[in-house]
C-alpha cells in the first residue's frame, strides 16, 4: 500500500487566510521584521501569491516578483515607490493612458514628466534632464503595438544613471523577455494574457530584490492593493495554457490581418508583423505575437466607426483584451481628434483583440460589418 505522505496535490493549494500565527513570540517578531520574505499577514506575504510571483520572476529572468490587485495598482506602487518629489519621468512610446493620468496626478506632489509618443533615441536623449528618475515605456505599444529599439533605450538611460521600466502586458513573458536586454522593472497587467478568461484582475512588478524591497515598504504594504489567494490561484491556472492560448491567437490575429490587408475600407493595419521600421531582431528578440490587431477604418469619421462596431455580432464591444472572448473597441469620439493627434493616434482606430473562436467566424463578422460602412 502507497502511504497517504507520499501524495502531492496537482494544483496549488488555495491559503485563504488573513493573517499567520507563529509558535513563539520571538518567531512573530523576526516575521514582523521580515515581511517582504515572511507572511505575516495576507496584505504582505501569502504562500499561494508567492508561488505564483516565483513562476513569474523565473519567466521573466528576473530575481523577484511581487503581485498586486491590478495591473495599475502594480505601476503605480513602481512609479510612487521609486520616484521622489522634485524628480522627472519620462514615457516613451504610447503608453497605457491611466499611467499618463497617474503622472498628472503626481504632479500635485512636484514630480514632472515627459511624454514622448515615440522612440526616437535623440528625442530622448534631448528629453533627460538632472532630475530624470525613471524612463518607462510599452513596447509593443498600446493600440497601435508599435514596436521600439529597447536596447537603445536602456543603454541611454544607464548611461545617465536612470532606471528603466516597461510594461510587458503586450508580450507576456513567453514572447519577451526585457530584464535580459537590461531594463530594470518589468510590469504586467495579469489581467489580459496571463490570467487568459476574464475572470480576475491583477498586476505585477518583475526586478531585482533591492528595487522591489524599496517598492514592497514604501508604497506595496502602505496603499494596501494586495491579491488575494483565491485570485492568485486563478492567475496560477492561467499560466498553464497560456503558451497554447497564444499560438491559437496569433494564428487568428495573423489570418485576420491577411483578410484585412488590402481591404478597401482598411487604411492601415497595425500589427508587430506589418510595422515597417521594427527595431533589429538580434537586439530586441521577440519569440511571437499574441491576438491583438488594430486597424484604421476608412472613412475614419465617428458614425462611420459607430456603425462598423455595433453591426459586429461576434466580436464584443468592450475594454481590455486577452481572453477567450474576442473584443472590439475604439478611442474615436465625435471630438476627440486634437487628443488622439497628441497622443500619435490615427482618426477611425480600431482595435480587436481576438479570441479563441473559429477564426473564420470573427472573419465573416467582420465582413458583414464593413457592409454597414
Amino acid at each position: 500500500m502507497v502511504a497517504h505522505t507520499d501524495s502531492q496535490p496537482v494544483s496549488q493549494p488555495i491559503h485563504q487566510t488573513s493573517l499567520f500565527s507563529y509558535s513563539s513570540f520571538e518567531n512573530l517578531c523576526t516575521a514582523l521584521a521580515n515581511e517582504y520574505s515572511m507572511p505575516v499577514y495576507t496584505r504582505g506575504r501569502n504562500p499561494s501569491v508567492t508561488s505564483v510571483e516565483k513562476k513569474l520572476a523565473a519567466l521573466e529572468r528576473g530575481e523577484a516578483c511581487k503581485l498586486f490587485a491590478s495591473g495599475m495598482g502594480a505601476i503605480s506602487a513602481a512609479i510612487t515607490g521609486l520616484v521622489n518629489q522634485g524628480e522627472h519621468i519620462i514615457f516613451i512610446n504610447q503608453v497605457y493612458s491611466p499611467t499618463i493620468q497617474l503622472a498628472e496626478q503626481l504632479s500635485r506632489f512636484g514630480v514632472t514628466f515627459t511624454y514622448l509618443t515615440s522612440g526616437d533615441p535623440e528625442q530622448l536623449e534631448a528629453a533627460i534632464r538632472p532630475q530624470t528618475r525613471l524612463i518607462w515605456f510599452e513596447s509593443p505599444a498600446t493600440m497601435t503595438f508599435k514596436r521600439i529599439d529597447i536596447s537603445k533605450v536602456v543603454a541611454i538611460a544607464h548611461r545617465h544613471g536612470i532606471l528603466t521600466g516597461i510594461d510587458n502586458t503586450w508580450a507576456t513573458p513567453l514572447l519577451q523577455k526585457p530584464i535580459t536586454l537590461g531594463v530594470d522593472i518589468v510590469a504586467h497587467s495579469l489581467t489580459k494574457y496571463i490570467g487568459g478568461h476574464s475572470d480576475v484582475v491583477a498586476g505585477a512588478l518583475i526586478s531585482r530584490h533591492a528595487v522591489l524591497k524599496q517598492i514592497f515598504y514604501r508604497t506595496f504594504l502602505l496603499n494596501g492593493a494586495a491579491l488575494g489567494p483565491m485570485d492568485a490561484w486563478l492567475i496560477e491556472r492561467g499560466l498553464r495554457t497560456l503558451s497554447v492560448r497564444l499560438q491559437q491567437q496569433e494564428a487568428s490575429a495573423l489570418a485576420i490581418g491577411r483578410f484585412l490587408e488590402g481591404h478597401p475600407k482598411v487604411s492601415r493595419i497595425y500589427h508587430p508583423a506589418w510595422q515597417e521600421d521594427a527595431p533589429p531582431a538580434e537586439t530586441n528578440p521577440l519569440a511571437g505575437y499574441n491576438g491583438l490587431i488594430s486597424f484604421s477604418l476608412k472613412p475614419a469619421d465617428f458614425a462611420s466607426v459607430t456603425r462598423f462596431l455595433n453591426a459586429l455580432k461576434q466580436f464584443r464591444l468592450g475594454v481590455s483584451w486577452g481572453g477567450f472572448e474576442s473584443l472590439a473597441i475604439s478611442l474615436q469620439r465625435p471630438e476627440n481628434a486634437e487628443q488622439l493627434a497628441a497622443m500619435n493616434l490615427p482618426q477611425g482606430l480600431i482595435r480587436l483583440s481576438v479570441g479563441l473562436e473559429a477564426v473564420q467566424t470573427l472573419i465573416n463578422d467582420l465582413e458583414q460589418a464593413f457592409t454597414h460602412v
